[in-house]
């Protein structure tokens, strides 16, 4: 069994320095530690860092969070996608702070909105100290090679799952959960990595089953994915004389839900033809094609068509959104590649 203390002690060496961790010898900010695990979910350190900056600066404790209005907080988001987490985010922490605060218990961070198993796991090991390992990505790449689980995921994620737990039964794991953790997040991102890992500089390589039958790179297997399905639309970029654009909000739930975007028609499986695809256009205009915006999401590839066109006053529903305020607009990253390629193709260059 690898020895939990000579991984703390290269964690101790050799730790990154993140916005959301505590030095040593710090407590925990419970705040930033959850902020963070919601943000990392699906997105990589290096894109969240920017966005975790900014994030603080607008909603500086989860109080003032919990207070802000949702509009805010999808503005905050914009950008770093599956959008449902912001949602869950505000609820959170409306109910963390009607509730007095951050819960020590397991089963009760469980029971707050958008926190599963593994992010109560990781609040509770990182934030209160709580002896449970978290199994993320990495855990489960570094797991899989000490034990050399060959079993593709996700079938192999239990097995996993308790091969992670007796790894945090070692004493020295107990004694230090919040490092031990942060320790096998820091081991399988900088060392143990996806491709190439680093065995021979690894705390562990003497312990590690995957590299003493030579797979060690070849783990975790992964089943095969489907390919994605494709979905098909057209996004109307309507432009006033002063330079102002139409927006419309999506539904509260669902894909992008309350988010801004350019009026359009639903996304399917086929591809629209001219006279249905207009029939959803905001009003009557001299439309232009400005081509077509691919973009790949979790389950499914859309291929939306941009159509822009410029009229001197906009009749239609929605909300007019002044060219300067764009940037700060409520706006997925789908819609904003619409509106870059419309504005782009008309000269109206997009901040």
């Amino acid at each position: 069994m690898p020895n939990a203390q000579a991984l703390l002690d290269w964690y101790d060496r050799h730790r990154r320095t993140l916005p959301w961790r505590a030095m040593p010898g710090e407590a925990m900010d419970p705040y930033r530690v959850w902020l963070s695990e919601i943000m990392l979910q699906q997105t990589t350190v290096a894109a969240v860092i920017p966005y975790f900056h900014r994030f603080l600066d607008r909603f500086p404790t989860v109080d003032t969070l919990a207070s802000a209005e949702s509009e805010q907080v999808m503005q905050a988001w914009a950008g770093l996608g599956y959008y449902a987490r912001a949602r869950n985010l505000h609820a959170c922490a409306q109910a963390v702070v009607a509730q007095g605060g951050f819960p020590r218990a397991l089963e009760a961070l469980r029971e707050l909105p958008g926190i599963g198993p593994y992010t109560s796991s990781a609040i509770g090991a990182i934030a209160f100290g709580l002896p449970t390992v978290p199994v993320d990505g990495n855990v489960e790449r570094v797991t899989s090679r000490l034990f050399a689980i060959q079993t593709p995921l996700p079938a192999s994620k239990p097995d996993i799952a308790i091969a992670a737990a007796r790894l945090g039964e070692d004493p020295a794991a107990q004694a230090r959960p919040s490092d031990f953790a942060q320790a096998l997040f820091d081991l399988g991102a900088t060392l143990c990595t996806p491709t190439n890992p680093a065995c021979a500089i690894c705390p562990w390589r003497d312990d590690c089953a995957a590299r003493q039958q030579g797979i060690a790179a070849e783990l975790p297997r992964k089943t095969p994915k489907a390919a994605r399905p494709l979905r098909h639309g057209v996004h109307f970029c309507l432009i006033d004389d002063s330079g102002a654009v139409l927006l419309r909000r999506r539904p509260p739930s669902g894909l992008y839900g309350g988010m801004s975007e350019l009026p359009g028609t639903p996304w399917l499986t086929d591809r629209w033809t001219p006279d249905a695809a207009f029939a959803h256009a905001p009003m009557q205009a001299d439309w232009r094609d400005m081509g077509e915006v691919r973009h790949v999401l979790t389950h499914f590839e859309l291929h939306l068509r941009v159509q822009m066109a410029r009229v001197v006053r906009i009749t239609a529903e929605g909300t007019l959104c002044a060219r300067a305020d764009l940037a700060g607009a409520a706006l997925p990253s789908v819609m904003r590649k619409c509106l870059k390629r419309a504005l782009d193709e008309s000269g109206m260059i997009l901040d």
